[in-house]
């Protein structure tokens, strides 16, 4: 697992690193339908951000560590039962085969951990999954399977065209397990309903 080059941090206010995309109700492409994207990376090189809203089917946290070798398939060792009930993300279109942990940073790798924002880190190694198969992971993770990106430009472009809107991140809405809320909780963070959005709405 790698973490893509748009991995610096941005800094900057006309940057969105650590900050959440809520995809317009009409988004044209059907990838990112209603869809909540945690942004990991953003800068004049382009964007990098995992969706956090969408599971991934037919693949459980067990099948996927026996599929690496970390775990037996005939034993529990070390898993309690939260952590064989973690769900698997699609984290976007880009590297589907490649996964990426979203976690607090409690856990901390000095070579692998990208630090992100307010107590959010990257990691894309597998040593994170055989922490967290041990007891050793962080309190808090989501695991994704491919990320969403963008060349230079082409975020701000797809903002100025109403495709997304923008608001704060928070660990709460990040790593809740109760994925259907998420689109409508960030909505509601920016004080929208998106049953009212039209086609020309303005910018939040």
């Amino acid at each position: 697992m790698k973490i893509p080059r748009t991995r610096s941090r941005a800094t900057g206010d006309d940057f969105l690193g650590g900050q959440l995309l809520i995809a317009m109700p009409l988004m044209s492409d059907r990838r990112f339908a209603r869809s909540v994207v945690y942004v990991c990376a953003h800068s004049g090189d382009g964007a990098m951000g995992l969706i956090i809203n969408q599971r991934a089917p037919h693949i459980s946290f067990p099948d996927l560590l026996e599929r690496l070798g970390i775990v037996p398939s005939d034993t529990g060792d070390g898993l309690s039962n939260k952590k064989l009930s973690m769900s698997i993300h699609v984290g976007g279109p880009v590297e589907t085969g490649r996964g990426f942990v979203l976690h607090s940073s409690d856990y901390f790798a000095d070579d692998s951990t990208l630090p992100i924002e307010d107590g959010v880190c990257l990691t894309a190694t597998i040593d994170i999954l055989k922490a967290i198969a041990a007891g050793k992971g962080p309190n808090k993770a989501m695991l994704a399977l491919g990320y969403a990106g963008w060349s230079p430009g082409q975020l701000e472009s797809e903002i100025q065209a109403n495709g997304w809107l923008n608001c704060p991140a928070d660990l709460g809405l990040i790593f809740n397990p109760d994925v259907e809320s998420k689109y409508t909780r960030a909505f509601a963070k920016i004080g929208i309903d998106p049953s009212h959005l039209v086609s020309d709405a303005g910018h939040a």
